[in-house]
């Protein structure tokens, strides 16, 4: 994407301050943590590589001589770190991507710590960006693409942001990367036609800003509340799918699902409360579950994807670590207002 008005700081910067040193760096913070998210699949991962970007850039500021500007500089430190780190750690994963769907009648399985789960981003962490972008800006963190992208070679997964979400020319990837423009050339190719088999489809990128996804998405949260078998008949798709991470476990149909909320979640009305979220770009629903002392307490932030025909993926995060960076209070009383913690960011 075009940044020539930022990209245009071409003097050196020896003996800068840390106050400037802030001021000309900061403004692209949150575009690093998105695309060191999109590396990585991890909100966690992503602030940690971002902190070191800073951490590397602030100690070699002086020396930094304006050859290329200031933001390629920051994204050649952060893709350096982001590849370094992929060289030492597994793959993050979603559970459909480690195995087929499974039976509602059997117990769940809940994975080992040697798996490394795709983590769900916070849309306040999402960068600020102009209303001709921020379409763009969304769609490229769609939590379908995140898990995609985590089936790429790292190098391949490097030219597949910077070129096609970046909008980076191919000369440009290759000096960051230090290699051919050939060599880029090659890895895009080779990423597209990788993706192009995942089974990426075009509902999974669009936006939801039509007032009858609000009302989709209000009916969704209603069934849950009232453990509302029927209504929620009303707003699945036929093939939705549902996962669970850290549960190894998920269902592929709508029966399916049914038939596991019914006997797991829909036990009574009133036992789970919702607010309404955002997160990926996507609706997200974050769920209460009533605890001993009558208040409500988190349980999952659920990652939906909406299509004109209903709901037709939902991805809930068993992560209560989730929250606060969602702005979710830790507690709500049953008219779901907060109970102590902190306050609701309502989308």
């Amino acid at each position: 994407m075009a940044q020539a008005a930022q990209d245009l700081v071409r003097e050196p910067y020896a003996g800068t301050d840390d106050e400037e040193f802030s001021r000309l760096t900061e403004p692209f913070r949150r575009e690093l943590l998105a695309h060191c998210y999109r590396m990585l699949g991890s909100m966690h991962d992503a602030q940690d590589i971002v902190q070191e970007t800073y951490l590397r850039a602030w100690r070699g500021f002086a020396g930094f001589e304006g050859r290329s500007s200031l933001r390629v500089w920051l994204y050649r430190i952060a893709t350096s770190a982001c590849l370094t780190t992929l060289n030492h750690r597994s793959r993050r994963v979603l559970p459909s991507g480690l195995g087929p769907s499974g039976d509602p009648d059997q117990p769940l399985t809940v994975a080992g710590p040697d798996v490394a789960w795709v983590q769900p981003l916070p849309d306040a962490a999402l960068p600020a960006v102009d209303p001709a972008t921020i379409v763009t800006t969304r769609s490229s963190v769609r939590l379908a693409l995140v898990a995609a992208l985590q089936y790429l070679p790292a190098r391949q997964r490097a030219v597949l942001i910077l070129r096609d979400v970046l909008a980076w020319h191919a000369s440009e990837v290759a000096d960051l990367l230090d290699t051919t423009t050939d060599a880029v050339n090659s890895a895009l190719a080779r990423a597209r036609a990788h993706l192009a088999r995942t089974g990426l489809t075009e509902d999974m990128f669009s936006e939801p800003a039509d007032p009858a996804d609000r009302l989709l998405l209000d009916r969704y949260a209603q069934a849950f509340e009232n453990a509302d078998t029927a209504a929620l008949l009303r707003v699945l798709r036929e093939d939705v799918t549902m996962e669970m991470p850290p549960h190894l476990t998920w269902f592929a149909g709508r029966d399916a699902v049914i038939r596991f909320l019914t006997t797991t979640v829909f036990d009574r009305a009133g036992a789970v409360r919702t607010i309404l979220a955002t997160a990926n770009g996507q609706p997200a629903l974050a769920t209460y579950t009533r605890g001993v002392d009558g208040l409500y307490h988190p349980h999952g932030l659920q990652v939906l994807t909406l299509t004109r025909t209903g709901v037709s993926r939902m991805v809930s995060f068993h992560d209560r670590s989730l929250f606060a960076p969602c702005g979710l209070p830790t507690r709500i009383d049953g008219t779901g207002r907060p109970a102590g913690g902190r306050l609701v960011l309502q989308p």
